[in-house]
Protein backbone atom coordinates (compact mmCIF):
# COMPACT_ATOMS: atom_id res chain seq x y z
CA UNK A 1 0.00 0.00 0.00
CA UNK A 2 1.10 3.57 -0.96
CA UNK A 3 2.33 5.96 1.67
CA UNK A 4 1.99 9.45 1.84
CA UNK A 5 3.69 12.23 3.99
CA UNK A 6 0.94 14.26 5.12
CA UNK A 7 1.67 18.16 4.53
CA UNK A 8 0.84 21.37 5.99
CA UNK A 9 0.33 24.89 4.06
CA UNK A 10 2.12 27.45 5.94
CA UNK A 11 1.33 31.02 6.26
CA UNK A 12 4.11 32.06 3.88
CA UNK A 13 2.96 29.24 1.31
CA UNK A 14 5.65 26.77 1.53
CA UNK A 15 4.54 22.69 2.57
CA UNK A 16 5.96 21.05 5.37
CA UNK A 17 5.93 17.79 6.51
CA UNK A 18 2.96 17.27 9.76
CA UNK A 19 4.91 15.99 12.87
CA UNK A 20 2.58 13.48 15.19
CA UNK A 21 2.74 13.93 19.25
CA UNK A 22 6.15 11.29 18.80
CA UNK A 23 7.71 13.96 16.98
CA UNK A 24 8.23 11.36 14.17
CA UNK A 25 6.49 11.72 10.78
CA UNK A 26 3.08 10.95 10.27
CA UNK A 27 1.82 9.17 7.11
CA UNK A 28 -1.14 8.47 5.70
CA UNK A 29 -1.77 4.93 4.00
CA UNK A 30 -4.19 4.24 1.59
CA UNK A 31 -5.39 7.82 1.14
CA UNK A 32 -4.29 10.74 -0.98
CA UNK A 33 -5.48 14.07 0.33
CA UNK A 34 -5.86 17.20 -1.24
CA UNK A 35 -3.62 20.00 0.61
CA UNK A 36 -5.94 22.98 0.70
CA UNK A 37 -4.30 26.40 0.05
CA UNK A 38 -6.30 29.45 -0.33
CA UNK A 39 -6.77 31.03 -3.87
CA UNK A 40 -4.87 34.61 -2.42
CA UNK A 41 -1.81 33.00 -1.99
CA UNK A 42 -1.65 32.35 -5.69
CA UNK A 43 -3.68 34.91 -7.45
CA UNK A 44 -0.40 37.24 -8.42
CA UNK A 45 2.06 35.49 -10.19
CA UNK A 46 4.73 37.61 -9.17
CA UNK A 47 3.99 36.46 -5.21
CA UNK A 48 4.07 33.09 -5.35
CA UNK A 49 6.02 31.05 -3.41
CA UNK A 50 9.16 29.05 -4.34
CA UNK A 51 8.88 25.39 -4.59
CA UNK A 52 8.24 23.25 -1.32
CA UNK A 53 11.91 22.12 -1.33
CA UNK A 54 13.08 25.45 -1.30
CA UNK A 55 14.93 24.65 -4.47
CA UNK A 56 13.27 27.18 -7.42
CA UNK A 57 12.70 24.93 -10.13
CA UNK A 58 11.46 26.25 -13.56
CA UNK A 59 8.86 24.38 -14.28
CA UNK A 60 7.56 24.51 -11.12
CA UNK A 61 7.66 28.34 -11.01
CA UNK A 62 6.07 28.29 -14.21
CA UNK A 63 3.19 26.15 -13.54
CA UNK A 64 2.45 28.37 -10.18
CA UNK A 65 2.10 31.23 -12.72
CA UNK A 66 -0.82 29.76 -14.32
CA UNK A 67 -2.41 28.84 -11.01
CA UNK A 68 -6.21 29.89 -10.87
CA UNK A 69 -6.13 31.71 -14.37
CA UNK A 70 -8.62 30.59 -17.00
CA UNK A 71 -7.82 28.26 -19.55
CA UNK A 72 -9.49 27.17 -23.02
CA UNK A 73 -8.64 23.46 -23.37
CA UNK A 74 -9.47 21.49 -26.38
CA UNK A 75 -10.32 17.93 -26.74
CA UNK A 76 -9.60 15.43 -29.98
CA UNK A 77 -13.56 15.22 -30.49
CA UNK A 78 -14.05 18.90 -31.04
CA UNK A 79 -15.07 19.76 -27.64
CA UNK A 80 -13.57 22.99 -25.73
CA UNK A 81 -13.27 23.14 -22.21
CA UNK A 82 -13.23 26.44 -20.20
CA UNK A 83 -12.22 27.02 -16.56
CA UNK A 84 -9.68 28.45 -13.97
CA UNK A 85 -6.90 26.33 -14.06
CA UNK A 86 -6.30 24.10 -10.89
CA UNK A 87 -3.56 21.69 -10.89
CA UNK A 88 -1.53 19.04 -13.11
CA UNK A 89 -0.47 15.49 -12.17
CA UNK A 90 2.72 13.88 -13.18
CA UNK A 91 0.95 12.64 -16.27
CA UNK A 92 -0.39 15.58 -17.43
CA UNK A 93 -3.88 15.20 -16.98
CA UNK A 94 -5.10 19.08 -16.01
CA UNK A 95 -8.08 19.87 -13.86
CA UNK A 96 -9.84 22.91 -14.34
CA UNK A 97 -12.59 24.39 -12.13
CA UNK A 98 -15.82 25.99 -12.45
CA UNK A 99 -15.68 24.62 -15.93
CA UNK A 100 -17.60 25.34 -18.77
CA UNK A 101 -17.66 22.78 -21.86
CA UNK A 102 -18.79 23.97 -25.62
CA UNK A 103 -19.81 21.44 -28.20
CA UNK A 104 -21.31 22.39 -32.21
CA UNK A 105 -24.49 20.62 -32.28
CA UNK A 106 -23.49 19.58 -35.53
CA UNK A 107 -19.94 19.82 -37.45
CA UNK A 108 -21.52 21.85 -39.96
CA UNK A 109 -23.13 24.64 -37.44
CA UNK A 110 -21.18 27.72 -36.06
CA UNK A 111 -23.94 27.89 -33.13
CA UNK A 112 -22.36 26.15 -29.81
CA UNK A 113 -24.19 24.41 -26.84
CA UNK A 114 -22.67 24.69 -23.48
CA UNK A 115 -23.04 23.27 -19.78
CA UNK A 116 -21.76 24.37 -16.68
CA UNK A 117 -19.73 21.10 -15.27
CA UNK A 118 -17.60 22.29 -12.27
CA UNK A 119 -14.80 20.75 -10.84
CA UNK A 120 -13.31 18.16 -14.58
CA UNK A 121 -10.45 16.30 -14.87
CA UNK A 122 -9.27 16.64 -18.48
CA UNK A 123 -6.70 13.61 -19.79
CA UNK A 124 -3.14 14.36 -21.81
CA UNK A 125 -4.18 11.72 -23.86
CA UNK A 126 -7.17 13.56 -24.98
CA UNK A 127 -6.02 16.79 -24.98
CA UNK A 128 -5.55 18.64 -28.55
CA UNK A 129 -5.08 22.00 -27.11
CA UNK A 130 -4.49 24.15 -24.28
CA UNK A 131 -4.35 28.43 -24.25
CA UNK A 132 -4.12 30.67 -21.20
CA UNK A 133 -5.65 33.59 -21.15
CA UNK A 134 -3.32 36.22 -19.99
CA UNK A 135 -3.06 40.31 -19.69
CA UNK A 136 -1.52 42.58 -22.84
CA UNK A 137 1.57 43.34 -20.40
CA UNK A 138 2.26 39.43 -20.17
CA UNK A 139 2.42 39.14 -23.84
CA UNK A 140 4.50 42.21 -24.41
CA UNK A 141 7.34 40.37 -21.77
CA UNK A 142 7.21 37.47 -24.23
CA UNK A 143 8.06 39.17 -27.57
CA UNK A 144 10.43 40.53 -25.26
CA UNK A 145 14.61 39.21 -26.51
CA UNK A 146 16.60 38.63 -23.96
Amino acid sequence: MAKFKQLQVMPNGSLESVKNKRGSLSTMEGSSQAIPVSEDDYCNSSSAPADAAGSSSPAVAKLRKLLFRRMLIGVNDGRYFLGLFHCIDKQGNIILQDAVEYRSARHSSPPTEQRCLGLILIPAACRSSCQVDCSIEEKMSLLCVE
